[in-house]
């Protein structure tokens, strides 16, 4: 079952309200899609409540384009630590966050109860600090990401070390990395490149459109997928 109430004026009062009426009952929504709705961080709360429920059967959640910041984020990932939640996809695309919320997620990320697949961070200012602090958890072994996207998040070359070291990490269990819309560079390729060499690098699509590559960036990818059986089927 799904539900989509996005681009909608709902604000933290009337989600409340629905999450509340749903409490005590099992709920059979496997997708909610909040998008644009006015949300801030109190309707985290009231989230992180539903989803640390028993009743909750939630797979997808969507709070995108909401004004949610990083004490938003650090109340919904305390729901998601619970042993009972179960969701598997989180967009929060343009929510105002910052490394802060980066720092939270990659708690999640370590906990053993994690089943997050997919988690979507664009148009966030995270920068590079934020990856960092977000591949400590990418590192778990707890950890089941198979997507991460980072579009647009004020990124430079010192990301792509990261997550370089992340790629050829054997814990990996990242198949899609989107870094698209960020100020990479040739340096920044050429530092992924050394990922995805590794016998260990699962990656099957990555992103990287509007990045400042040139010919020079192009030679270190195609050098890298000529050296290794790279599992990678789409660039």
């Amino acid at each position: 079952m799904e539900l989509d109430l996005s681009n909608n004026d709902l604000q933290d009062s009337r989600l409340k309200f629905l999450c509340t009426g749903q409490q005590g009952q099992h709920w059979k929504l496997k997708t909610l899609r909040l998008s644009d709705c006015n949300l801030s961080e109190r309707s985290c709360e009231t989230l992180s409540s539903v989803l640390s429920s028993q009743c909750s059967s939630l797979r997808e959640l969507d709070l995108s384009n909401n004004d949610l910041q990083d004490s938003g984020v650090r109340l919904l990932s305390t729901g998601l630590q619970d042993e009972h939640w179960k969701l598997e996809t989180l967009r929060l695309s343009g929510c105002r966050l910052s490394e802060r919320s980066c720092e939270a997620l990659s708690s999640l990320l370590t906990s053993q109860f994690s089943s997050l697949r997919e988690l979507d961070l664009s148009n966030n200012d995270l920068r590079d600090s934020g990856v960092k602090l977000l591949s400590f958890g990418l590192h778990s072994p707890h950890c089941q990401l198979k997507t991460l996207r980072l579009s647009d998040c004020r990124l430079t070359e010192r990301s792509c070390d990261a997550l370089s070291s992340l790629l050829s990490s054997q814990s990996s269990s990242l198949r899609e990395l989107d870094q698209s819309n960020n100020d990479l560079q040739d340096s920044g390729v050429k530092f992924l490149s050394v990922g995805l060499q590794s016998a260990h690098c699962e990656l099957q699509t990555l992103s990287l459109s509007g990045c400042q590559i040139t010919e020079e960036g192009c030679t270190s990818l195609a050098s890298a997928l000529s050296s290794n059986p790279s599992h990678l089927k789409e660039l």
